[in-house]
């Protein structure tokens, strides 16, 4: 069996992704969503992708994958930000609105997000280099 199937790990991402559920849901309650546009779908996935860059690099710049950081990636990049993000919600709000006649609207939330959300997990990742290179990273 593969290590990253163990127990332990997949445990380790089912609580993280609890955890995660529940971080989304506090913030849809936080950020209502009101007409067409699914304001706190967009708010987490973007925040996430800006997390989940810098968490990887960060993760990435101190060396080797050891028990600890393959925990930390496992529970807090797969499995809180996995919870904490919703892209499946974005896809289904997305299409809903191409199918109900609001093409444009669609677009404007879909193609947006997705660009915007590469933007913002390149400038995470980006974050982590300049926190590692001026010793913050720590």
């Amino acid at each position: 069996m593969r290590d990253y199937l163990a127990f332990r790990w997949l445990a380790l991402v089912a609580v993280g992704g609890a955890v995660g559920t529940a971080l989304r849901m506090a913030v849809s309650a936080i950020v209502p969503s009101e007409g067409p546009f699914p304001i706190s779908v967009i708010v987490v996935n973007l925040s996430g992708a800006f997390i989940l860059g810098w968490l990887l690099e960060a993760l990435a710049l101190r060396g080797q994958d050891t028990i600890a950081r393959r925990g930390i990636r496992l529970g807090v990049g797969t499995g809180v930000l996995g919870g904490y993000t919703t892209y499946s919600a974005f896809a289904v709000a997305s299409d809903g609105l191409i199918d109900t006649d609001n093409l444009a609207v669609g677009l404007v939330i879909a193609l947006p997000t997705v660009i915007v959300g590469v933007v913002l997990a390149s400038l995470g990742a980006a974050t982590a280099r300049t926190l590692q290179r001026t010793g913050q990273g720590r």
